[in-house]
């Protein structure tokens, strides 16, 4: 059995791809970690081609993550919060599962999955999302983990002047980037020990499974 991680976030290394990786710590079956940063994964363009045989015809980095979809018995999906919605890659990415479901087809229904939200504010924002799409293709949602990410105004260079970034918006006029401030996943212990406990959960029910059948 495998379970197959997937990071959504454009910022590789960062809090969303180090909490899915948490929760695949906490697995004790086959797992694979893949992060979506610098891939180019276009938005589903209803084009209808899938139709026929549930394999998408739009020629880009989605096609190289198609087979280890398939494969995988369960997936931790992750991805931040853009907008108090999860970010356009993690989207793009989900919405082409939209090949999977046509005439019936069983590539992932009953497959389970976890989902994982980060956010400078609002962390929780992007796993209602997931949990929709998991809705859709009949994956089973175990459960989520979230937790708060730096927002990209604490390194851009510009976060303590700007007057409309998060730096201002969270702790007003003046402040300065520090360590001290800067939200980092080692300064949530308790975000860790959750997400380690999920893929624990998630390891049971793969395992439930396998003994059933």
């Amino acid at each position: 059995m495998k379970v197959l991680g997937i990071s959504g976030s454009p910022r590789k290394g960062q809090t969303t791809d180090r909490l899915v990786q948490e929760v695949l710590k906490g697995v004790d079956v086959d797992t694979e970690f893949i992060s979506l940063a610098g891939k180019q994964i276009a938005p589903c363009i209803a084009c209808l081609r899938c139709i026929e045989d549930n394999i998408c015809k739009v020629e880009d980095d989605m096609i190289e993550f198609r087979e280890k979809i398939v494969e995988a018995d369960a997936y931790v999906m992750g991805a931040a919060n853009y907008y108090s919605v999860l970010n356009g890659l993690a989207h793009c990415f989900l919405e082409r599962f939209y090949q999977f479901r046509h005439q019936e087809g069983k590539a992932l229904v009953g497959k389970l999955g976890v989902a994982v939200g980060v956010g400078g504010g609002m962390p929780d924002m992007p796993i209602q999302n997931i949990q929709k799409f998991f809705e859709y293709n009949q994956i089973e949602c175990v459960g989520s983990v979230a937790a708060q990410g730096a927002a990209s105004c604490f390194s851009c260079g510009h976060g303590e002047t700007c007057k409309v970034g998060a730096i201002h918006m969270f702790f007003g006029p003046g402040t300065k980037i520090t360590d001290e401030i800067t939200p980092d996943l080692s300064k949530q212990p308790e975000k860790i020990e959750a997400a380690r406990s999920l893929g624990k959960s998630l390891s049971r029910r793969l395992k439930g499974f396998a003994t059933a059948t």
